[in-house]
């Protein structure tokens, strides 16, 4: 009896030192957020939303989500497809570890390495201009570990049920992966693309050597191989993130850095809201619940 009341007793201690742990951490976001949103708004005018060259972030917050969108588009397929490989086609030997190592050494380099890296591939030796795509191409770098261990992890996880099931009823490998499995797991390879994200929204670094600090937009302009194009992935670009470094090491306008930086935070916390939600009703769906 003594053993069961010390179980119960250091179970309830536990749960409350976690639950005080996570209510400090969901305060600390809650006033950093506070803090940052609230002194980014205090100091804005109507006149810095707008899209224009000089003196507003709208430019740049759409430079901003187009990046992460190129990002996502190469990253996506391709950590995808390379996780499916590691958790159901890879057999253990040199070849696999080697690949494992390097997925690990990838996940771990400083962005600024990235960012010559970067410079040098796909400035210096493939010839492109400082542009949205060698930005892109250059996040993707960093974010594609992610995407690849996260897939990894989630088909590992599955029950071993969901593949033999689908194999038993006469399917081929890659249908039972395509049709069960990727679809069970999901969720959780939504995780790794809302870190893949925020780290593109954020990452300031590796886009200093690769998109460029100016940005020539024209809204009229709709002709992509333009470089005035909004649409064009080749043009020069300058981010929210490249516009708070530039602000704040000049001492330009601290008002405008300030507002950038709410907008940049407002930024990640809606995409993960909105992929959680998302996430979240493909599971419901999945596992038959209403959305």
């Amino acid at each position: 009896m003594n053993r069961i009341k010390r179980a119960k007793t250091a179970d309830r201690f536990m749960t409350i030192i976690f639950y005080c742990i996570a209510v400090f951490f969901f305060m600390f976001l809650a006033a950093f957020a506070g803090y940052v949103i609230i002194k980014g708004f205090a100091g804005a005018d109507v006149s810095m939303f707008k899209f224009s060259r000089r003196g507003s972030i709208g430019n740049q917050l759409f430079n901003t989500i187009y990046l992460v969108f190129l990002s996502l588009l190469i990253t996506v397929p391709i950590g995808t497809f390379a996780g499916i490989y590691l958790a159901k086609y890879a057999k253990g030997g040199i070849i696999t570890k080697f690949i494992r190592i390097c997925i690990e050494t990838l996940s771990s380099l400083p962005s600024i390495v990235v960012g010559l890296f970067g410079y040098l591939i796909f400035l210096v030796i493939m010839g492109m201009n400082k542009s949205l795509m060698a930005g892109a191409l250059s996040v993707s770098i960093l974010t594609l570990p992610l995407i690849t261990t996260t897939t990894e992890d989630a088909v590992k996880g599955l029950p071993k049920g969901y593949f033999e099931a689908s194999m038993g009823l006469g399917s081929t490998r890659w249908q039972a992966i395509f049709h069960v499995l990727l679809p069970a797991c999901l969720p959780r390879i939504m995780t790794g693309i809302i870190l893949a994200a925020g780290r593109g929204f954020g990452e300031a670094a590796v886009l200093l050597y690769t998109t460029g600090s100016g940005t020539n937009i024209r809204w009229s302009n709709w002709d992509i191989a333009s470089s005035t194009c909004p649409l064009n992935p080749f043009r020069s670009a300058e981010t929210l993130s490249l516009q708070i470094w530039d602000l704040q090491v000049n001492g330009q306008d601290q008002a405008l850095a300030n507002l950038a930086s709410a907008v940049l935070l407002i930024l990640v916390l809606a995409f993960s809201i909105g992929a959680n939600v998302l996430s979240n009703r493909i599971n419901k769906k999945n596992s038959g619940e209403k959305a």
